[in-house]
């Protein structure tokens, strides 16, 4: 029944309608505005209909490869702005120290302030963290957006600072990547109003790792390919078309800005040659006709034994300088309490090695990242040219490159060698900092040098070339320099997918079978010694990630559960009341508990969580609680609580490779083993 309305309260509802009703109907055509938003609706329904998918994967790779192509530029000027600073100084050695050494400890030191600041997860590359995700352990912030922000200005900085530091932006690109497919998630759900589904944010994470790799190298063939084999144990064909369609996007808006940015600057500076298509990253002017002679395969062979035996020595130092840091008083608190602190003496003592008039001379240290891989990857035989280096003409436009690694003093040889000792210790110290930083870079153009270094020595002992049939071919270091990139880099990482990434860096296909020999050869040497760098990175941060059984031996086969499992388990049974249920939750801290159906039978009929038992206990008096309390006396566990069936189970006999195949592939995190129905243990990650 309704209510009357005073005089002047309705009076004043009639007048508010009819401002209501004339303000809409001044509005200009309603019929028109009411199809319009009629066919906007009809639209998204069949924009939808083909899947949102592809839309927020589409939007995921141009974003990415916006943002790295923009911090690329900002990256460019920050050290063109290092390169003026030391140019401007003089003469003076001292003003020329100070100008090479404080400008990458300021920006080392601002990364490192800056992103520990706002979040602790920021630093290091993000990979062995996400790698962790995959396996369905959850890390708390590892994926939250306000990580975006600090990542993006930290690595910047790192970036800034150039080859004295040695680091990259692979590793950090893949963790940015799946902060903003993470996002995108989120967002797909509010706008599709689905509900947020736990696989379907693996999918667009197992996106977002080809989306990393392809926006920094340009590559999505190998982009894809090297997710899967460094970040995946098992891989769901399904979402292979979601890693390809990902990277593709990102990496062709990579190429098209760098076009486009080209085409800008060859309009502001007319001496700039103007560029005809989308080239490769690493471009390289090899002769594709001969490009290796078949005696050759012989020293690619040497240089993947070579790659994989230094990429062991890499591994273990680099996982023992990493344990050695955390370990010493010293280091341990500075890192705890001043990173900024520690990230200022490391770099302050890498400018000082690399400093040009010094030691620096013999490394190449002016170059950049990119310009070392540039010059590494030079067609011709820098052997050659250092005999007459005076009479070797400059083409126009050309910077050679390669005249940095030639020194009065000493010859190519040493600088090649001088450069690979001094930077295999480097390396290792940087890869401490607690900085947004990426470590694949380094290593591959440590591996170019390694090959570089073998194909000059090559060329050098046959000097008219070698010849299976025919006429004699000359040796071709850039071809060794290649193998050596891949070799190594794949090594480090326990990848093959690396012998894909030169080719599609560099564009050139004619050493391919060559690089895959080498890569074999080094990944057979590595993987039967040592852990990968991420697993390694894993095992000194002792996150909770499942390795893979090393050993092949036939006895492992013979390994079972009922040697390593878990014989204390704590159990509730369906008839148990408040105070049992109260002494299993004291008596164990795990997540899940087995019911089974009661005491003297111990038969296995499902699980509870923890936080069930809880609500049982908040929901039950305690039997000597005082009778005002307004709770139910009593109930059993079976009455109240809704127990979850047991979908897998393990045998006492099952082999230890049979569940460690169940762990990887289920992403599981317990397993309950019976014997006849009888519960009579469990296995988790730990055993």
């Amino acid at each position: 029944m309704e209510r009357p309305v005073p005089g002047g309260l309705q009076g004043e509802k009639k007048e508010e309608e009819r401002v209501l009703v004339s303000e809409k109907s001044w509005r200009p055509c309603p019929q028109a505005r009411r199809r319009l938003r009629g066919c906007l609706e009809w639209v998204k329904r069949q924009l939808f209909r083909v899947g949102e998918d592809w839309y927020f994967l589409f939007v995921l790779g141009v974003l990415m490869a916006t943002i790295s192509f923009v911090m690329d530029q900002v990256v460019f000027r920050l050290y063109e702005a290092h390169r003026w600073l030391y140019r401007e100084v003089g003469d003076i050695l001292m003003l020329k120290y100070l100008s090479w050494t404080m400008y990458p400890t300021a920006l080392a030191a601002f990364s490192t302030g800056f992103s520990q600041s706002i979040t602790p997860h920021s630093g290091g590359s993000g990979i062995p963290e996400l790698k962790t995700i995959l396996t369905g352990v959850v890390l708390e912030d590892y994926l939250a957006i306000q990580n975006f922000g600090a990542k993006v200005v930290g690595l910047t900085c790192t970036l800034a600072c150039g080859s004295t530091v040695f680091l990259g932006k692979v590793g950090p690109f893949v963790h940015l990547s799946a902060m903003a497919a993470a996002y995108l998630g989120k967002m797909r759900t509010s706008v599709t109003g689905e509900y947020e589904d736990k696989f379907k944010q693996n999918e667009m994470l197992v996106a977002a790792q080809a989306v990393g790799v392809a926006t920094v190298f340009g590559a999505p063939i190998s982009g894809v390919l090297f997710s899967v084999e460094a970040m995946s144990s098992h891989f769901a064909v399904r979402d292979y078309w979601r890693g390809f369609f990902a990277a593709s996007c990102g990496a062709f808006m990579f190429r098209l800005l760098a076009v486009f940015n080209s085409e800008q600057n060859c309009s502001l500076i007319p001496l700039l040659p103007s560029p005809e298509n989308i080239a490769a990253i690493f471009k390289s002017d090899l002769k594709i006709d001969f490009p290796f002679d078949l005696l050759e395969t012989f020293f690619f062979v040497v240089l993947g034994v070579l790659c994989g035996l230094l990429a062991c020595l890499y591994l273990f130092c680099q996982r023992w300088l990493l344990a050695a840091v955390k370990e010493n008083w010293l280091t341990a608190k500075l890192l705890a309490t001043d990173k900024p602190i520690y990230s200022v003496l490391v770099v302050l003592l890498l400018a000082s090695i690399t400093f040009p008039p010094g030691l620096g001379q013999l490394m190449a240290s002016r170059l950049t990242m990119k310009e070392y891989l540039t010059s590494l990857f030079d067609n011709r035989t820098w052997g050659v040219l250092a005999l007459n280096v005076s009479s070797v003409a400059t083409p126009p436009g050309s910077t050679e490159l390669w005249r940095d690694w030639c020194h009065p003093s000493t010859t190519i040889f040493s600088t090649l060698a001088f450069f690979l000792v001094m930077k295999f210790w480097m390396l290792i110290l940087a890869t401490t900092l607690p900085l947004p930083a990426g470590y694949f870079m380094p290593i591959f153009v440590y591996g170019a040098a390694i090959g570089r270094l073998v194909g000059e020595t090559v060329a050098w002992l046959f000097p008219r070339g070698l010849h299976w049939q025919g006429d004699p071919r000359p040796v071709i270091p850039c071809g060794y320099a290649l193998a050596g990139a891949a070799a190594f880099s794949g090594s480090v990482t326990h990848t093959l997918s690396t012998a894909l990434l030169v080719c599609e860096a560099t564009g050139h296909l004619g050493h391919i079978l060559p690089v895959v020999l080498a890569v074999l050869v080094a990944n057979a040497i590595a993987q039967k010694h040592q852990p990968s760098f991420y697993d390694g990175t894993i095992i000194v941060k002792k996150l909770p990630y499942l390795p893979r059984i090393r050993s092949r031996h036939m006895a492992s086969y013979q390994v079972v559960v009922e040697e390593f499992m878990e014989r204390r388990v704590v159990a509730v049974a369906k008839g148990d009341g408040f105070q049992e249920v109260l002494g299993a939750l004291d008596a164990s801290a795990d997540a899940e508990y087995p019911v089974v159906e009661s005491p003297g039978s111990p038969t296995l009929v499902g699980t509870v969580s923890r936080a069930r038992l809880v609500t049982f206990l908040q929901s039950h008096k305690h039997p000597q609680a005082p009778p005002g309390e307004k709770l139910a006396a009593a109930g059993t566990l079976g009455d109240s609580c809704a127990i979850e069936p047991v979908m897998l189970q393990l045998s006492p006999w099952t082999s230890l490779h049979q569940a460690h195949h169940l762990f990887e592939l289920l992403k599981l995190q317990r397993i309950f083993v019976t014997r006849s129905g009888e519960l009579v243990g469990a296995v988790s990650r730990a055993e």
